[in-house]
Order: structure tokens, then C-alpha cells, then sequence
């Protein structure tokens, strides 16, 4: 049997004696002959279809025709080529020697790598480094001019003293004032008036109005005890007298609010009422608190420094009762 193969000369035919269910034997090559010649001359000795082949080596039909072919022109990776290469000539029984030779002439045609171009190692350094000495002068741009404000800002600011509604309002001592540095030049028959001592804020989670800032500023002369004011009527008299600022809350059943805010030191009041009381007390060490006549121990009533208790109507008699 004598096979042709499109595209070859006649001298590459080649002849195979051997029957076909003998192992087949590969005649003799000439040296001209391709790889892809005798890869094809192999698949037809054992009767193999190309489809065949494919499948069992799960390689694309078109690869193989290629191979085939010689042609090697799309196949970018070498590693890829050279196994292909491999495994089609192994699977085909090809000479071992004949396939690495193969090989061997597909890595001689691999181009090297040549640098086209080189870079100073300053010029590395400066690119490598350049992008985190750049985050570095935001950061420091951006953060510290921020700090320097807050910081600054921070202890320039005029702070209110405040003080809790259950502590005892303290006077609040200032620098000493200019005046009393010139009592030397003041002749000794003119009066000095007595220093300003401003009264402290005190702090509450119930809403109250402010005290009068114009006589805080005039001292403690200023703020004098309100005469005693009576609120309400009725046939009952709950009496208040503070020697202390105290913020005080006074409501009856119906919700009616008698008293609600801050009094000063030295008040004196006076709530009448026949309806039962609530009673609420700030700062109560500086506080006393009659009923009736009969004074309230609003110790018994007290928590920290908050007195609460209510007033209940018995019988027409008012007595304080916890809650």
C-alpha cells in the first residue's frame, strides 16, 4: 500500500509491507523529511483517524492538523507547542529521539529578551518612594494645621464654671482685681466698695430662666431677699424659706405647676392649697420647710441633695408623705 500526501513531494511517500493487525514498523526517513510529515505518516501506519486522536488526547482537531502541517506560527507559548508536540508524537509511537529533536529545534527558534532600555538607581528610588512621600506632606498639610486650631481653640475658651443642682452653690473666686492693687493711692477717708463675686451657674436637667446677669454683676448686695409672696388659695400653707439658692418645683393634682424654677438665697415662700402637693427641693441643706406650722424634716425626704415628698390632706390635717 502506498500513501500520498497532498502538498508533499513523491519522494516523501512512504511504504508500509506490514499487515495491518501486526505491530506496524515505521520505514526509514529521510533527513528532509518535516516532524509534522512523520507525525501524519504514523496516525495513517495505525489506522487512526485525526478526530480519533483528538479525542483521546482531549486535544482541539485543528491543533493536531496543524501539528500536522507544521504549522507553528499561532501558537504563542513554546511550553504549550512542546507539549503538544509530545504527547501527539508519544501517542502515535514516534521515535523518542526524533520528538526531543523536535523539541530541540523549537527552543532554538524562541527569540531571547533584550532590555531596550535601563534605569539609574536614584531614579528608581525617587519613583518607588515618590508616591508615599506624597501621603505623607498631605497628611502633614492636611492634620496639622487641624490640631494646631483645636488645641488653640481649646484653651482660649472662656469656660462657664457650672455646678450640679444638688451641690451648694460656691462663690466663684476670680483673679484678684486692679482696684485692690491701688488701694495704696486711695486716701483713707474714701469708703472702697466690697469686691465683685460672681454667682456660679448651676446645672439642671429641668428648664428654668436665667438669672439676672446685670445683678449678679453688682454682688451679693445686689441679689437681697424678695419679701415673702404667697401663691395658691386655700385653707393649707406650705412654707418655704431658703438660705441657699435653690431650684424648687411646687404642683398640685391637677398638674398646676405653683412653683417651677431657681430662687434665689433669703427667699421666703408661701403656697396655700387644698388639694394635695408634690414637692420638689434642690441644694436641700439650704432649705427648711414648714407645713401647717409644723416644720418638715426633709431629711427624711432627701436623696443626695434633692428632697421630694408630697403633701397629703388627711382628714383636714396636711402631713408630708414619702413617695
Amino acid at each position: 500500500m502506498q500513501s500520498h500526501f497532498p502538498g508533499r513531494d513523491a519522494s516523501e511517500s512512504i511504504v508500509f509491507d506490514a499487515p495491518r493487525d501486526a505491530e506496524p514498523a515505521f520505514p526509514a526517513h529521510t533527513p528532509d523529511a518535516s516532524f509534522g510529515t512523520l507525525l501524519c505518516a504514523a496516525r495513517e501506519a495505525r489506522g487512526l483517524e485525526i478526530e480519533a486522536c483528538a479525542h483521546a488526547l482531549k486535544l482541539p482537531v485543528r491543533m493536531l492538523r496543524r501539528l500536522e502541517c507544521d504549522d507553528y506560527q499561532d501558537i504563542d507559548s513554546k511550553v504549550y507547542l512542546a507539549s503538544y508536540i509530545g504527547k501527539y508524537g508519544h501517542h502515535l509511537g514516534v521515535d523518542p529521539a526524533r520528538i526531543q529533536a523536535e523539541l530541540d529545534r523549537i527552543k532554538q527558534t524562541e527569540p531571547t529578551l533584550v532590555a531596550t532600555g535601563g534605569i539609574s538607581h536614584s531614579r528608581f528610588l525617587l519613583d518607588r518612594y515618590a508616591t508615599a512621600a506624597t501621603y505623607v506632606v498631605l497628611t502633614a498639610v492636611i492634620v496639622v494645621p487641624m490640631v494646631w486650631m483645636g488645641v488653640r481653640g481649646t484653651l482660649n475658651r472662656d469656660l462657664s464654671h457650672l455646678a450640679p443642682l444638688d451641690a451648694t452653690p460656691v462663690a466663684q473666686v476670680d483673679a484678684p482685681d486692679s482696684t485692690v492693687n491701688d488701694t495704696a493711692r486711695v486716701p483713707s477717708h474714701v469708703a472702697l466698695p466690697p469686691p465683685v463675686q460672681e454667682q456660679p451657674l448651676l446645672a439642671s436637667m429641668a428648664a428654668f430662666p436665667n438669672l439676672d446677669s446685670s445683678a449678679a454683676s453688682r454682688g451679693p448686695s445686689a441679689v437681697s431677699a424678695p419679701a415673702a409672696m404667697e401663691t395658691g388659695t386655700g385653707g393649707h400653707r406650705l412654707v418655704l424659706d431658703l438660705t441657699a439658692a435653690s431650684w424648687v418645683e411646687v404642683t398640685d393634682t391637677a398638674g398646676v405647676r405653683l412653683e417651677y424654677g431657681l430662687l434665689p438665697a433669703g427667699s421666703h415662700k408661701v403656697y396655700q392649697s387644698d388639694k394635695p402637693l408634690d414637692v420638689r427641693i434642690g441644694n436641700v441643706s439650704g432649705a427648711s420647710a414648714t407645713i401647717d406650722g409644723h416644720p418638715v424634716g426633709l431629711d427624711d425626704f432627701r436623696h443626695a441633695n434633692v428632697a421630694h415628698f408630697n403633701v397629703e390632706i388627711r382628714d383636714g390635717k396636711a402631713t408630708p408623705t414619702a413617695l
